[in-house]
Parts: structure tokens; C-alpha cells; sequence
């Protein structure tokens, strides 16, 4: 005990985050690699911190959007459109490299005999209306099961409605939403051991034979996002802020990808997100709505799954593929995303949609779920590494670009005095 005290937690505390991560991340995988069925034991602690943060994060939207909105001044700025211009433009832009990279590398499909046992949408119009009965569900239901759309709506409208009640009511929601957000910094502390966890039991129990038999295909899905995160995104920041836009996107991806690929949840790293955001200095009133509505517009990566495997599938049954059809494709997969839910394998339940485009039989289409489910462990990750960091990016981007904006026009107005 007292060894502990006095090396062990002071090294703890002089250590960053994202350091104590990464040795988690590789203590991990030895412990998969030597000792299995401990690594599929210690799966238990990476429940547990998925679960904590799964369950914290709908609370703190909720507290967090109603006290922004509630204690939000006349004439104060938010930057909410330009995200999600940001959003829109990314998630496209993603689908198109999507298309251009499965013309140029073709991947085909070895179809089972068995499909996935889930249910996809049919239609963009079921899509849309499944988002519209979510958006007026129950909020208590919607607290429950981490629907964020509906969370949203109603933060936004009690926050609205608080604005007009007394001083003291605002102060209280103030109070509130600083005593969640110490709630969750002491969650994300345990991050380490929960990746830890996580590492250690999906590598223990699905090891990298399933994955052989997919290589190109995850060669493609992966350097897709890779294009994205690394030059198409840089070049959508740099058109924003006008200089380097490595430093802000390493920083995004270092210290709310990694999270984010271990917890394959876009809703589960909505707190790190905002506490990432809170770190980098941005608007409190923009982060607190952006940060939770794109982890469910937001979706370039689930735009990538949906168009590769589709185009995949359309390889594998020889179905002739023409560019104005491949970018409807694009169309389709980007709306669809911003229709897939915030958690694991979300993306996957939307490909049926696209392969009716091409006239694929949804018994055909199921199976090229099921082959996204065998490669998850992989693609899953990666892509809600894109999408989630991605969130943070653009979300500062924005607010960036307002706010040099803004300087610019003090400064004409200062000359012209």
C-alpha cells in the first residue's frame, strides 16, 4: 500500500491519458497472445467500462444541451450550421472515395449459405421515418436506450423553455451539468483498464483467422478511411481555417479515435468527445448539440462500409456498374448513414438498402451482412474511429473558422475607425 502511494499513483498522475491507453492496448494484446482464457476473462473489465459509459453518456447530453441552451445569452454566437454543412460534405465525400476505391481495387464476396438473423430497412423513407419516430419517443425511454435524436429534441426544448423561468433554475441546471461532467472525467479515467479488457477478449476469442479470407476487402474499407481521416478531412479543415490542419487532426484522432475503435460506439464516446472539446478551449454552446447529433448524422465511415460492400457484392454477381448509378450510390449511402445508429455494426443493417438499388434479392443482400459481422472486428473499429473523431474535427473546424472570422471583421471595423 505504501508503495503504491507513494510510486505508483504520483506515476499514474504524471502520465497522460492516451500513454496509459496505448500500454493498455498492448498489455492486452500479450496477455491474448500468452495467457487466452485469462485475456477472454479480463473481457469483463472492458464490458463494465462500456457499459458505464453507455450509460452516462444520455444523461449527459440531456443535462448538458439543456443547460447550454437554458443559460445561452441573446446575440451569443453558435456555430451549429457550419458543422453540419461540415458533417453533410465529409459523409459524401467519404462515399465517393468509397466508389472510386472499389472501381479501382474490385473485391468480391464468398457468399454463405446463412444470413444474418436481423431485420434491415427497406426504403430511404423508412430510414427517414424511423428517425422521425425517434425523434418524438418517449424521453424516458429515450434516456434508456440512448436514443440521442430524442434526447436532443427534448433538451433543446425544455432549454428553450428554462430561458424564460428564474436565475436560480438555470444556476441549479449549471450546477448540474458540472457534477455530471465530474461524473463522467472519473468514468474516463478508467479508460485504460478498459481497453485493456476490451483487447484482450476480442483477440482472445476472434484471433485474426476469420479475417484472412477478407483481406483486400479490408484493405479497401480501411485504406478508405485512412484516405479520409489522413487527406480528404485535412483538406476539408484547411478550407475552414486556412493553415495546418495536421496538429488538430492528429490530435482528434490520437485522443478520440483510440477510444473510439476500442469501443466500437460512436454514443459511448460522446464523453470523451466533449471533454476533448472542453480541452481544446471550443464553444460550449456549439459542442454540447454538435458532439451528440454526429453520433448519429455524422457518418463517414458507415458511408464507407455501405458503399464498398455494396459495390463488392455488385463485383461478385457481375452486375454492370455505370458512373452516374455509382454516384446515386454515394447519395444513397450518405443519407442512409446518417441514419445508422450510434453503436456496434449500426452501418451494416443499411446495405440492404443500397444493394436493392442494383436489384440484389435481400436473401443475397443478408449474406453480405453476414459478412461484415465476420470482419467487424476490424472494419467496425476503424470506422467508428473516422466517424467519432471525425465529430471533434469538424465541431473545431467550425468554431475555428467563426471565430478568425470574427477577428478579421473587428479588425476592418478598428482600421476603418
Amino acid at each position: 500500500m505504501f508503495f503504491a502511494q507513494q510510486f505508483f499513483l504520483p506515476l499514474i498522475k504524471r502520465t497522460s491519458l492516451v500513454t496509459q491507453i496505448i500500454i493498455g492496448l498492448i498489455a492486452g494484446i500479450l496477455l491474448a497472445l500468452i495467457f487466452p482464457a485469462a485475456a477472454l476473462s479480463v473481457g469483463f473489465i472492458g464490458s463494465v467500462f462500456v457499459s458505464a459509459l453507455k450509460a452516462v453518456a444520455p444523461v449527459l447530453v440531456f443535462i448538458l444541451v439543456t443547460a447550454s441552451i437554458a443559460s445561452h445569452k441573446k446575440g451569443q454566437e453558435t456555430h451549429i450550421r457550419p458543422v453540419l454543412l461540415l458533417y453533410l460534405l465529409g459523409t459524401f465525400a467519404s462515399a465517393v472515395v468509397a466508389v472510386v476505391a472499389s472501381f479501382m481495387f474490385p473485391s468480391t464476396l464468398v457468399l454463405v449459405a446463412n444470413s444474418a438473423a436481423v431485420t434491415a430497412p427497406g426504403s430511404i423513407s423508412e430510414v427517414l421515418k424511423t428517425l422521425l419516430l425517434s425523434a418524438v419517443d418517449n424521453p424516458v425511454n429515450a434516456l434508456m436506450k440512448g436514443n440521442f435524436i430524442d434526447i436532443l429534441v427534448w433538451a433543446i426544448g425544455l432549454g428553450i423553455a428554462i430561458r424564460h423561468g428564474s436565475t436560480t433554475t438555470r444556476v441549479v441546471l449549471g450546477d448540474l451539468s458540472e457534477a455530471v461532467s465530474q461524473i463522467v472525467k472519473a468514468v474516463i479515467r478508467f479508460a485504460p483498464l478498459g481497453i485493456f479488457g476490451l483487447v484482450a477478449s476480442t483477440l482472445a476469442e476472434s484471433g485474426f483467422d476469420a479475417l484472412l479470407s477478407y483481406l483486400q476487402l479490408l484493405a479497401v474499407l480501411v485504406g478508405c478511411m485512412l484516405l479520409v481521416a489522413l487527406v480528404v478531412n485535412p483538406l476539408i479543415v484547411y478550407w475552414q481555417i486556412r493553415r495546418n490542419p495536421y496538429p488538430l487532426v492528429l490530435t482528434c484522432l490520437r485522443e478520440s479515435g483510440i477510444t473510439a475503435f476500442f469501443t466500437r460506439s460512436s454514443a459511448a464516446n460522446i464523453p470523451v468527445n466533449l471533454q476533448l472539446c472542453e480541452r481544446l478551449g471550443l464553444h460550449e454552446d456549439t459542442y454540447s448539440v454538435s458532439i451528440p447529433l454526429g453520433a448519429t448524422i455524422n457518418m463517414a465511415g458507415a458511408a464507407i462500409t455501405i458503399t464498398v460492400l455494396t459495390l463488392a457484392a455488385v463485383h461478385t454477381l457481375g452486375i454492370a456498374v455505370d458512373i452516374p448509378t455509382a454516384i446515386l450510390l454515394s447519395v444513397v449511402a450518405s443519407v442512409s448513414a446518417c441514419g445508422a445508429s450510434g453503436v456496434a455494426g449500426g452501418s451494416l443493417l443499411l446495405i440492404p438498402l443500397a444493394c436493392g438499388m442494383f436489384g440484389i434479392p435481400s436473401e443475397v443482400s443478408m449474406q453480405v451482412v453476414a459478412i461484415g459481422f465476420i470482419i467487424s472486428i476490424v472494419q467496425d473499429s476503424a470506422e467508428t474511429a473516422l466517424n467519432s473523431s471525425t465529430d471533434v474535427l469538424f465541431t473545431a473546424a467550425a468554431c475555428m473558422a467563426q471565430d478568425e472570422t470574427a477577428k478579421s471583421a473587428a479588425v476592418i471595423i478598428d482600421s476603418a475607425r
